[in-house]
């Protein structure tokens, strides 16, 4: 049985999920751990809950989403995972950063790149990996399906969509991930969002305004 623990992070409120299963093994999902009381928040949970770490997993490099990638390499000893064209936007995190008035770590570069069809395993799991760039160049999505979970980063809100002004971003693109990868999965999918609350696919394709504009649009 998958257990999901999301801790909300950094200045951007995201969402650091940590993913186990029955054999204690663990996940860690885009940490956005900055300053010391999150890194405790995480790891004392890692620790109580009798975990191992095993990967550490970026569905993009914008800066709320990798600010603890250093920090868990380093702490954890695990592979870092994450698409190859995540590079490009962890080198321009430092950048930045100074501009924000943070001061993160310097990521490493993934261990392991990972593409649409690839899966991410742990302990007894295995989580399908879909390409769902708009938002980020890099992005990818994650999908569980026995327990019908998606981690959609900062593709899909609840009630919105990710913003696709930030370098590498495109609407259309975006929302040809969102209707040709995100919505086929299922309406009673859960979906775990990289910031704010979860939502389901259903619940979107009747609500969420971005989605049925632009299916509107289609239509005409």
């Amino acid at each position: 049985m998958l257990k999901i623990q999301q801790f909300t992070f950094n200045a951007y409120q995201e969402n650091t999920l940590v993913l186990s299963d029955h054999s204690q093994e663990c996940i860690i999902i885009d940490p956005g751990c900055y300053n010391n009381q999150e890194k405790t928040q995480l790891t004392n949970y890692i620790t109580q809950e009798g975990l191992k770490v095993v990967k550490l997993v970026n569905t993009h490099g914008h800066i709320d989403h990798m600010l603890g990638n250093h920090f868990v390499v380093q702490t954890y000893k695990v592979p870092f995972v994450a698409h190859k064209l995540i590079e490009a936007e962890l080198k321009a995190t430092q950048q930045y950063g100074s501009m924000m008035g943070l001061n993160p770590d310097i990521s490493p570069n993934p261990d392991v790149y990972i593409d649409e069809g690839d899966t991410i395993s742990f302990g007894n799991t295995c989580l399908e990996v879909y390409f769902t760039p708009g938002h980020a160049a890099s992005h990818i999505s994650l999908f569980h399906r026995e327990s019908k979970n998606l981690f959609s980063g900062d593709v899909l809100f609840y009630g919105s969509i990710g913003r696709t002004d930030l370098p590498g971003g495109s609407f259309e693109v975006l929302m040809q991930s969102i209707f040709n990868k995100i919505l086929p999965l299922g309406d009673d999918v859960r979906v775990h969002c990289g910031h704010g609350p979860e939502t389901t696919i259903g619940q979107e394709k009747q609500q969420n305004m971005f989605i049925l504009q632009y299916q509107q649009g289609r239509k005409m």
